[in-house]
């Protein structure tokens, strides 16, 4: 694939980079990228969850129990759940997150699409996210897709980044901005 030297230089870019090319291969990166969201969200919801791929105390055989049960409670399509175990099954679950972001990256390329990452001090609704993308599209020409973070230490604004080209309107940097201007 085009455009995937920066991702294959990575652990997790390239366990990203095939799970990309065999959903891509079987038609199936919908369900595949709808089945790394609901692990995302697993991953944000659940500490339980969180410790299992960071820990380097539980064992091969655990983990791929651990990770069979979650394929099947979160219902995540079978390419995905095979995608779990191998991570698991090679100890490599702390990879995962960086493993669903690389892939993130992959399928808005192959769609694209560029992503956004935006942190923010609250979340946003629907309509402000829509909002958002249509004003990044506008500006960069693309269609955009926004990963949104929340993080109440900026106090407000936004913090977008795209690719390598960051946008810093959060209060928090414009306090440190003005404290810095009052110093002299």
């Amino acid at each position: 694939m085009e455009n995937s030297g920066g991702i294959q230089a990575s652990l997790s870019g390239r366990y990203a980079l095939a799970l990309f090319e065999l959903a891509r291969d079987k038609n199936e990166l919908d369900s595949v990228a709808a089945s790394l969201a609901a692990i995302k969200a697993a991953l944000s919801e659940s500490d339980d969850f969180r410790n299992l791929t960071v820990s380097p105390v539980i064992g091969r055989e655990a983990a791929t129990k651990a990770v069979a049960g979650l394929s099947s409670t979160l219902g995540l399509d079978t390419l995905t759940a095979n995608f779990l175990g191998v991570l698991a099954n090679a100890r490599r679950l702390p990879q995962l997150s960086a493993a669903i972001r690389a892939f993130e990256t992959l399928l808005s390329r192959h769609k694209g699409e560029t992503r956004a990452e935006v942190t923010s001090a609250h979340a946003l609704d629907a309509a402000q996210t829509d909002a958002l993308a249509k004003s990044l599209k506008a500006r960069i020409g693309r269609d955009v897709t926004v990963d949104l973070k929340v993080d109440p230490a900026i106090l407000g604004g936004l913090v977008v980044k795209i690719g390598s080209q960051m946008i810093d309107s959060s209060i928090r940097t414009r306090l440190n901005t003005l404290a810095q201007a009052m110093k002299g």
